[in-house]
């Protein structure tokens, strides 16, 4: 958890405010970002929106984007970042959305994770193919990943 140390006090030395927007990982970042006593000076709040209908009502995701792209896409992961800044009081959103396994298709496979970043007027939009390495690693690997981002983030606004 040095990493998440590491990003919590990058945070705090500049004022910065985290939210996090987690579908597959249902609130792993969170909670290891919580896990450090003092957090909750940079950790505004996360959003767990497992299913559809919690994207479009609590993060502002359109009815329209999940039907065009599906939930796990970067269109949606996008809108969901979007949608923590603009319902939190943080300067930083990370999203993740993706699929954990079991299971997948041809054209969305076990592992692949899309993710968004907001901060200041930057989104950015990526998706990882973790591959079909497991639930529980697919949604570890998600979960750091959404951490690496959220400190290249923080470094870009320090």
């Amino acid at each position: 958890m040095s990493n998440v140390s590491t990003l919590l006090d990058l945070c705090r030395k500049h004022g910065l405010k985290l939210a996090t927007a987690e579908s597959c990982t249902g609130g792993l970042v969170g909670a290891w970002l919580t896990e450090v006593p003092g957090s909750s000076d940079v950790f505004d709040r996360g959003f767990i929106t497992y299913s559809n209908a919690a994207k479009i009502d609590m993060l502002g995701v359109k009815t329209a984007t999940l039907d065009a792209f599906g939930a796990v896409s970067e269109e949606v992961a996008g809108e969901m970042a979007a949608g923590a800044l603009k319902h939190s009081a943080a300067s930083i959103a990370v999203s993740i959305t993706g699929i954990a396994g079991p299971g997948g298709s041809e054209h969305k496979p076990e592992g692949r994770v899309c993710f968004g970043l907001v901060y200041r007027d930057v989104l950015l939009v990526e998706t990882q193919e973790f591959g079909a390495i497991g639930r529980e690693q697919v949604r570890e690997a998600a979960a750091n990943h959404a951490l690496s981002l959220l400190g290249q983030a923080a470094d870009a606004l320090s």
